[in-house]
């Protein structure tokens, strides 16, 4: 029988999902291409720049993808896919960034392709002056801008400069702490270049991974962190898995301006002003650290690439469960916060235990004929607020719920209106962004309890929230076609539970609407990570 995978073209390989050998190939397509497109019978992978450079920094060769693409091809590859490959992956590594005597040291592989780089009005401009005919001096402060120049001119630097060590902070794990196998390795591959990213699934330890990876390096560090509820459970994490002295211990927030051996912050702090002017990041970017963490790396502002880039002689970690952007600035990711430096599927974790087994289902449901004309007249950016609130839904989600009795159960959405609307036809507590947080804590914990079968929570449960029991998901809405959020909504309900239940994933999308092809898009990282979204019928749910 002929392979699963038809190479037209560097942007279009197509997997058909129904060969016996399709799974091989997808798990193995997923360490250099991207999920495009992902109709249920052929799915559609594009070979890009990032994944790519991000395949070749983590040690796989030119030579293992065209392998790939050969054995699983049911047809010749074309012959300009090969030569996209090789030269591709050989621009990773052929610029280097090293300290030499003079200083900070561009250099290439040859003479042609310093030409070609300085020839550029923006990159000469980043480069003190030329030293010979294959290297160049560059001062550390431009440091992370010519690096962002570079990747942009499909030149990425391999920066090997040693690192500024920072200020010495011994930290020790916890005796009782046994680092998971996948853990262990994911700190070993990324410290000897001291930069990069570790992308593990959601409610894969990705905290504790990264404390392992502070004590290693043994130096004051600051945690960038998606929000408030991201630091406190930073410092609870802290507080539970090392021997962090409380008093050193530092928040640099709205509530409190400390810094600290350790100190924790948050992206929007770092983003903003103060009245007179001065920017916080100016601040906490003056501490000599020796590490910088950058937790849920792929929603970094970009109003903090500045910080990162003006940070690149210090340690940088990058924490994530998926390196996709919406804002397609995953090169900025690549070039100032490092490389992937390791990456596990999340089905590996699954066969492994230490992820619950998932179920996804989308339902599509039928709007009435007042909501889809509602929904025809809307404008195009209002469209997914009213497919949101189609009211077929809330009977859905009240069946969903009633079919996972003594289940604890998240309802999900987007919109807040529909939410509102729904927790109140479902008499369930809601917890939204203009939740005190006092208040959210208590929801969470009453659900946590049992005491709650259910809670109906906004995007702020979308990242840091811990509710290890919680094993249904019923998402109403999202936020357009956003890939990451999707990951992440799943993210929450796939710690392994006690019993050993599968988690149950439902998306609930209208039909004839705008959401049909928003939830194809949402759902490609997580089919591109061997997940299976089976479509049914609103009928279907007794």
């Amino acid at each position: 029988m002929s392979g699963p995978l038809v190479v037209a073209g560097a942007d279009q390989l197509l997997l058909r999902t129904d060969h016996p050998e399709a799974e091989r190939c997808r798990a193995e397509l997923a360490r250099f291409a991207e999920l495009v497109t992902a109709p249920e019978s052929l799915h559609t992978y594009a070979l890009g720049d990032i994944g790519l450079w991000n395949a070749a920094s983590a040690g796989l060769s030119a030579e293992s993808v065209i392998d790939t693409l050969l054995r699983y091809s049911s047809a010749p590859v074309p012959h300009g896919v090969l030569t996209t490959v090789t030269d591709t992956m050989a621009r990773f590594g052929s610029l280097t960034l090293r300290r030499a005597a003079e200083g900070l040291v561009l250099a290439g592989d040859e003479p042609a392709l310093l030409d070609e780089v300085l020839a550029d009005p923006a990159a000469a401009a980043l480069v003190e002056l030329r030293i010979d005919s294959t290297s160049a001096l560059v001062l550390d402060e431009r440091r992370g801008a010519l690096k962002q120049r570079l990747v942009e001119l499909r030149h990425p630097v391999d920066d090997l400069a040693a690192m500024s060590p920072g200020l010495a902070h011994p930290l020790r794990l916890d005796a009782d702490l046994d680092l998971r196998t996948y853990q262990r390795d994911a700190v070993a591959s990324w410290v000897p270049s001291g930069s990069g990213v570790i992308v593990l699934p959601c409610g894969a330890g990705k905290t504790v991974t990264a404390l392992a990876a502070m004590a290693s390096i043994g130096a004051q560090t600051l945690v960038l962190t998606t929000g408030q509820a991201a630091l406190d459970q930073w410092r609870r994490e802290l507080l539970r898995f090392t021997d962090a002295d409380p008093a050193d211990l530092g928040e640099y927030s709205a509530r409190r301006k400390e810094l600290r051996p350790i100190t924790l912050t948050t992206y929007q702090q770092l983003a903003t002003r103060r009245r007179s002017g001065v920017r916080h990041l100016d601040e906490v970017q003056a501490g000599d650290w020796g590490l910088v963490i950058y937790d849920e790396v792929h929603l970094l502002p970009s109003a903090v690439f500045q910080l990162t880039a003006g940070l690149q002689s210090r340690r940088r970690l990058g924490l994530t469960a998926t390196l996709v952007r919406e804002d397609g600035r995953e090169a900025d990711v690549f070039a100032l916060v490092g490389p992937k430096r390791f990456d596990v599927p999340w089905k590996d974790l699954e066969a492994q235990g230490w992820l619950a087994p998932a179920v996804c289902t989308e339902i599509r449901v039928t709007a009435d004929r007042a909501e889809l004309l509602a929904h025809a007249h809307a404008e195009p950016a209002t469209r997914p607020a009213v497919a949101a609130a189609v009211s077929a839904k809330r009977r859905v989600a009240e069946r969903l719920l009633a079919r996972h009795e003594g289940e604890p159960a998240l309802v999900i959405g987007t919109h807040l209106d529909a939410l509102e609307r729904v927790a109140a036809e479902l008499d369930l507590p809601i917890v939204t962004g203009r939740t005190p947080a006092n208040e959210r804590e208590q929801r969470y914990g009453e659900l946590r309890a049992g005491r709650l079968p259910a809670l109906v929570v906004s995007n702020v449960a979308n990242v840091s929230l811990d509710l290890p029991e919680v094993s249904v998901a019923i998402q109403l809405s999202g936020s357009w076609g956003s890939r990451q959020e999707e990951a992440q909504r799943l993210g929450r309900i796939v710690r392994p539970k006690a019993d050993g239940r599968p988690a149950h994933f439902y998306t609930l999308v209208a039909n004839d609407t705008v959401e049909v092809d928003l939830a194809r898009r949402r759902q490609r990282f997580l089919t591109e990570q061997g997940y299976h979204y089976d479509i049914i019928d609103a009928d279907a749910i007794a």
